[in-house]
C-alpha cells in the first residue's frame, strides 16, 4: 500500500544577524542554512497494517507524513500510496487517504462538529445514504451523538480529537496518517481513541500510519514500529525485537531486602547491572534468560520483603537507542 524509497526532504533557512544593522546585512548578503528534514528514508508497508512511527522531536516525523500527504514536495527520492504519487496531488489520490494533525483543526471552530461533517460530504461527493449510515457508525463507536450540535469551541480536547478523526473517515479512506492523534488528551480520551483505532484498523483493514510520544499508544496498537532519528531510519521491524542494538529482552527485578542486613549498599549481583534505589530497594537490569538465576541468587542470598519482576518501559528501550546513534 505505502512504498517509500530514499525518500529525502532538505529545508533551507535564513539565518538572519540580529539587530537593526543586521536585518540591514540581510537585505544585500544572506546566509542560509541547510537542514535534511528526512534523509534517504525507505521502507513499505502492506494493505491492513497499523505501523508505529517513531523519533524525537524535529526527527522528521511529520515531515515524512507531509510528504506522504501531497502537502509538501520531496527534495529527492520517490513514495507511491495505492499505486499514486503523492507529490501530484491527484483527486482520486487525495480521495483515498486522510491526514489527522493532533495540534491542528480541520474543523470549523464556531460552528458544530455536524455542520463541518455536511461540508465535507459535499467535498467529496457523498451520497446521502452512505454519508448517514458512516456519520452514524463513527458517532456510536466514539460515543458522541449528544455532542454533535455543539460548538466544536465549547466541546474538550478529547471530544474536539473524536470529531476530528470522525471528519477523516467520512469517505472511508484506504490510507490514515495520524500525527499525535492523543496529544493532550486525559487517560480515559486516550485510551478510548485507542480502542477505536484499533477496532476500525480490524474491520475495515485500513492501512494505518501513527505517530505518538505516548508509548501505550504504540504498545497496544503496532506489532512493527519505524524509528528515526535526525531524519534517518534506524529501525524497521516488530515491537518485540526493539530491546536494543543486540536484540536480546531485557527485564527489571526490583527487590526490598527485608530488615537483618544481609544485603550491603555495594551489593552486585553476578548476572545483571544492579543500581541501589528510593526507600533501600535494589534495582537490577537482566537478560531475560537470566531471570530466573538472578532470582535464586537474590532469595539465597538473604531475605526480602518485596520483589517485582517487569519489562523495560518502551521508552528507556527508544532513548537509548537514540543515544548510541
Amino acid at each position: 500500500m505505502i512504498e517509500v524509497q530514499n525518500l529525502t526532504r532538505v529545508f533551507r533557512t535564513y539565518k538572519k544577524v540580529p539587530g537593526f544593522w543586521g536585518g540591514v546585512k540581510g537585505l544585500f548578503n544572506r546566509e542560509f542554512e541547510e537542514t535534511a528534514a528526512a534523509k534517504d528514508i525507505s521502507f513499505s508497508i502492506a494493505e491492513g497494517e497499523l505501523v508505529g512511527f517513531l523519533g524525537p522531536n524535529g526527527a522528521g516525523k511529520t515531515t515524512t507524513l507531509k510528504m506522504l500527504s501531497g502537502l509538501i514536495y520531496p527534495t529527492s527520492g520517490t513514495a507511491r500510496v495505492a499505486g499514486y504519487d503523492p507529490s501530484k496531488r491527484e483527486n482520486a489520490y487525495r480521495r483515498l487517504f486522510a491526514l489527522v494533525l493532533g495540534q491542528k483543526n480541520q474543523l470549523w471552530w464556531d460552528l458544530p462538529a455536524q455542520e463541518s461533517f455536511l461540508l465535507f460530504r459535499h467535498i467529496y461527493g457523498l451520497p446521502a445514504d452512505q454519508y448517514q449510515q458512516t456519520l452514524d457508525e463513527l458517532v456510536d463507536l466514539l460515543n458522541v451523538r449528544a455532542k454533535l450540535n455543539v460548538m466544536v469551541r465549547e466541546l474538550s480536547l478529547g471530544e474536539r480529537m473524536k470529531m476530528e478523526l470522525i471528519a477523516a473517515l467520512l469517505h472511508r479512506p484506504r490510507v490514515l496518517f495520524l500525527d499525535e492523534p492523543t496529544i493532550g488528551l486525559d487517560v480515559i480520551s486516550q485510551k478510548a481513541v485507542r480502542n477505536f483505532l484499533r477496532d476500525y484498523n480490524r474491520r475495515y483493514k485500513t492501512t494505518i500510519l501513527l505517530t505518538s510520544h505516548y508509548m501505550a499508544d504504540i504498545k497496544e496498537l503496532c506489532d512493527r514500529v519505524i524509528v528515526i532519528h535526525k531524519g534517518t531510519k534506524i529501525y524497521d521491524g516488530a515491537l518485540a525485537r526493539l530491546e536494543g542494538a543486540d536484540g536480546s529482552r531485557m527485564k527489571i527485578i526490583t527487590f526490598l531486602p527485608a530488615d537483618g542486613g544481609a544485603f550491603p549498599d555495594t551489593w552486585q549481583s553476578r548476572h545483571g547491572d544492579t543500581k541501589r534505589g528510593e526507600e533501600g530497594k535494589f534495582i537490577v537490569r537482566v537478560p531475560s534468560d537470566k531471570v530466573v538465576a538472578i532470582s535464586q541468587e537474590i532469595l539465597t542470598t538473604g531475605p526480602v520483603a518485596d520483589i517485582t519482576i517487569e519489562d523495560v518501559p518502551l521508552e528507556d528501550v527508544i532513548a537509548e537507542l537514540f543515544e548510541k546513534q
